[in-house]
Formats: C-alpha cells, structure tokens, sequence
C-alpha cells in the first residue's frame, strides 16, 4: 500500500476519535472519568467489549492459527463463554452491592489493606506487560507500512500513537471509551466480513456455497481430546473458563466498563450479550482463517512460516485496495481499543487503591488523575521500547507470558474471599502472592517428567490460583 494512504487512514481514524472524545468529555467529571456516572446504554457497552477483547494479536493471529490448529480455539472459546454468564451471575452482584469503583477495593474490605494492595499492584504489572506486548505488535505494523518509509524513528511511532490515546481518553475516561470502543468494534468486525466476502467472491462462490466449503473443510474440526495435547478439550475449556473469571471479572480494565452501567440487572444482560456477540465474531475470524489458506492454495501463494503474516500478506498485497484499508483500520481498531481501556484502567487502580483520591476536592482529583494517566503513557512507550531493545520475538513472548502467570493470585485471592470464611494474616498475602506463580512455573517447567508426559497450556493459571488458595488457607484462621 501507498504510504500516503496509511497516514490519510491513520489520520482519519484517530480525527474520529477526537471528535468523539470531545462530545463525551464536555462537563467531564472524575466521576465521568472512572465511572461515566454510571449512565452508559448496557447494549453499547456490550458491543464495545467485543472490539476490547479482540487485540490486535487476536486480529492478526486467530486466522492465521487456523492453519496449525483448525478451529480448536473455540474450545477456549466455549469455556470463555461460561466464564461470562460466572461472572454475570457471581461477581458482578457483589461489585454492584457494594459500590464499587476499584474492584480491588473489595479485597481491601474482605481481607485488609495489604491483600487490596498486592491484587492492585499485580494487575498493574499485568496490564503494563499485557498492553505494552500487544501495542508493540501493531506499532510494529504501522511502521512497515508507514513511518519507515520515510526514516521515521520507531520510538517516534511509539509515543505518537499513545500521546493520541492520551489526548482522546486524559479528560472523558471510562465514558469516551465506551463509545470509542463501539466504534471500533464496529471497524473490526467490517474489515473481517470485508475480506470474507472478497474471497468468497475472487473464487467464484456463492454465501451458501461459502458455508458449506468451510464446515466442509478439514481446518474446521474442533474437538481434540489427546489428553496429552495443549489443544485438549477439557484443558481449553477449563482454562478459558477460568481465564474468563480472572482476565474480565477480575480485570478492572474490563470490569470498569461493566460498572458504568446504570444498575446490576443492565451490567449482568450486558455481559451474556456481549458473550453471545464475542462468539460469533471469534467464528468469523476462524472462517476466515480457513478462506485464506484456500485462497493461498488457489493462487499459489505460499504459506509464512509465521502464520500471524498470512492475513497481512494477503489483505495487504492480494485483495486489493479497499481490503487492504479495511485490515489497516481493524488492526489499529483492535489494538487501539485494548491499549485505550488499560490506560485507563491503570490510572483508576493507582488513584482508587494506591492514593485514596476519593477523599480529594475536584480540583486536586482532577490535577492528580492527569498526571498519573500521563506518566502511565510514559511507561507504556517505554516498556514498548524495551521489547524493541530485546529485539528477539521469543524473548517477548516469554515476557508476555510471565504477564499472564501474575493473574494467578488474583484468582485465588477472589476465589478465597468469595468461598471461604477464613480470615488471613494479611501481611503475609504479598509473599504467598509471589510464591504462588514461581511455584507454578517450576511445575509447569517439569511437568512432562514428573506427571507422565502431561504439558501444561493455558491451564497454568487454574494451577497458579489452586496454589494460592493453598497458601492463603495456610496463613489463615477461622472467622
């Protein structure tokens, strides 16, 4: 693509988001900021979780996967979807009695100050790691398709893209993101039924012809059920379960956008709602991972040894031009959309739960909330930068993965609060905190010699949080 054309699409976009950001942020309060004074439509925010969900990994990599796994993901995907009505049915209740604006707080108010802390602290090096990887990623696009072409910095690239993040979300927060979310939602899921209908009509098929190609096609099947398989079934779906409770129902980010709604029953249709759309969209991209590598086949493209380069190579360079500004917006959609709700997320845990804004006047919680949503941006770049310094992909990813071992005790912190009536020494919930996920790694580490063959996937978390309910139980006592 023409590199004039990206920066017109770039430009574009984020002009839409700032006119958006203008129309929400007037006579913005902090209430508005990290609550949107709970008045958000529920089936708005419904539609706008989709496009939060779906990275821009997800965008690029779950078509891409279809070729080394078929449709095996949705197994992870049946599980998420009983993760949601769990959390509809479970936690969100008790986030609504209670009032919440933190959902820590209520580790705070369950077990005491230094538990509400340690949940606080891990989800903030998750979210940083979590949002750095995933913007990375995307930055990364943006600079092949662009800003290289014309010896603009990476760095450069980095902090423009989060000094805009920053300028659309510093004054509406919480209520900007709700309504930017559901356009982007809107943006991704467009360029996906886009490329669909452009492959289905460069091969010369009909819709129906279409459907029956693809549950037809050998890269449809599901179910896997090898015990000893990353992709078995019972660990997909138990881990995208508990997956679901930890990284939604336990994630400010995404639970700050399920409590700006007006009251419980519209936050609890709008999380099965949301379930049911979330579906439905992961499938189109799985058929759509199964368009592309008939197409490849047809026209004699070779599939990338990365599989995450097939949408891009083809979107990009095959399908022409209306595709390929389609895919553009949907992967800056997609990734836009998560890294704007963390930072949001981040900068509401830090005042809530770290400096007790509430307590302020308007004036200094308004002058307090701005700097800690700037110097969050700040270290969102910087630990972009980082993973560019590394500069080796498996590095990375290990990085990211650490990431994903830190909502372990967050799990178990939750599960024991709401399950248990045992009170803990609380001073001691940091340790066990820490020792859970470390434990966790050197069993998953050895797990093929010391449980016959057995990998573990996905599932670690289930086990990082089964060890900290262990260890917290042990530094407990009966109420």
């Amino acid at each position: 693509m023409n590199p004039l054309s990206v920066l017109a699409v770039i430009a574009g976009y984020f002009g839409l988001l700032l006119i958006i950001s203008w129309f929400t942020s007037r006579g913005a309060t902090s209430a508005t900021f990290f609550t949107a004074n709970r008045k958000s439509p529920w089936y708005l925010v419904a539609f706008g979780m989709v496009g939060a969900t779906l990275s821009g990994v997800t965008f690029i990599s779950v078509p891409g996967e279809v070729y080394n796994s078929a449709f095996s993901y949705l197994q992870f995907v049946f599980g998420n979807l009983v993760g949601y009505w769990l959390v509809a049915g479970l936690l969100l209740p008790v986030y609504y009695r209670l009032n919440l604006v933190s959902i820590y707080s209520y580790l705070g108010d369950r077990f005491g100050e230094f538990a509400h802390k340690t949940g606080s602290a891990f989800f903030i090096l998750s979210k940083l790691i979590g949002a750095a990887f995933r913007l990375y990623l995307v930055a990364g696009v943006l600079q092949l398709a662009f800003f290289e072409a014309y010896g603009i910095p990476f760095a450069v690239t980095v902090f423009v893209s989060i000094a805009l993040i920053w300028i659309y979300t510093f004054r509406g927060g919480i209520k900007t993101i709700v309504w930017t979310d559901t356009l982007q939602t809107l943006f991704l899921v467009s360029a996906v039924v886009l490329t669909i209908s452009s492959i289905a009509e460069s091969l010369g098929w009909s819709f129906g012809q279409m459907i029956r190609e693809v549950s037809a096609d050998s890269y449809s099947n599901i179910f896997t059920w090898d015990w000893k398989s990353g992709n078995n079934f019972f660990k997909q779906f138990f881990a995208g379960m508990f997956t679901t409770l930890v990284m939604v129902g336990m994630d400010q980010d995404m639970m700050q956008k399920n409590l700006t709604c007006k009251n419980k029953r519209e936050a609890q249709k709008n999380m099965l709602v949301f379930s049911l759309a979330f579906l439905v969209t992961v499938f189109l991209f799985l058929s759509l991972g199964v368009l592309l590598i008939r197409y490849a086949a047809e026209h004699q493209v070779a599939i990338p040894a990365a599989t995450d380069d097939l949408y891009p190579l083809l979107a990009l360079n095959h399908f022409g031009f209306a595709v390929g500004i389609a895919f553009l917006i949907g992967v800056i959609a997609a990734a836009y959309s998560s890294a704007d709700s963390a930072l949001t997320a981040l900068t509401t845990t830090v005042n809530i739960d770290f400096l007790s804004t509430e307590k302020y006047s308007e004036k200094k919680k308004v002058k307090v909330r701005m700097v800690s949503h700037l110097i969050f941006s700040i270290l969102l770049g910087l630990t972009i930068l980082i993973f560019r310094a590394i500069n080796n992909e498996s590095v990375v990813v290990a990085v990211f993965k650490v990431a994903g071992y830190t909502y372990g005790p967050i799990l178990g912190l939750f599960l024991f609060g709401l399950f248990s009536k045992r009170r803990i020494k609380d001073q001691l919930s940091p340790l066990v905190a820490v020792m859970a996920p470390i434990i966790s790694y050197v069993i998953s580490l050895n797990s093929q010699e010391w449980l016959w063959g057995y990998q573990f996937g996905f599932e670690i978390l289930i086990l990082n949080g089964l060890i900290m309910i262990l260890g917290l139980y042990a530094i407990s006592r009966r109420n």
